[in-house]
């Protein structure tokens, strides 16, 4: 694999949870904290969309995202998988811009971790005495 191939296979699990945060920062400002679609949905006729604003709110009430999140960081850890870390971290910042704060920023930082964990622990083609240089550095003899 190339190098610009594995430079967009590490950064694509990032620039996913940077849009998650975008897409949770969106809901939260454009629907749920927007005055003009609380008094819309307040309406008798109001649009389809005022039901998922409504189960929206009653998720952050009830602690769901946090739990969900915190749920998705203990099976991180109990399994190593890619797939878990970030999903934990996926969860953990969308409850964070949700109003689950605490539970929202133990799994993303969790998640961040075990995907951290998780990349470094990748091959890297290089030859293995090669793998652990730094630059020109010379390796000393025992004493």
């Amino acid at each position: 694999m190339t190098t610009s191939a594995r430079r967009w296979r590490n950064a694509l699990p990032w620039l996913l949870l940077a849009l998650v945060g975008v897409g949770a920062a969106a809901l939260r400002y454009g629907l749920i904290e927007s005055s003009a679609m609380g008094q819309l949905c307040g309406a008798a006729d109001n649009p389809w969309w005022c039901t998922v604003r409504q189960w929206l709110v009653l998720g952050f009430l009830h602690d769901i995202y946090g739990i969900a999140a915190l749920i998705a960081a203990a099976a991180a850890l109990l399994r190593p998988s890619a797939w878990l870390a970030w999903l934990a971290a996926a969860l953990g910042a969308f409850a964070l811009e949700l109003y689950c704060f605490e539970a929202g920023a133990l799994a993303l930082l969790i998640g961040c971790l075990r995907l951290l964990r998780w990349q470094a622990s990748l091959p890297r083609n290089e030859p293995p005495a090669q793998q652990h240089r730094r630059g020109q550095q010379q390796v000393q003899p025992q004493p």
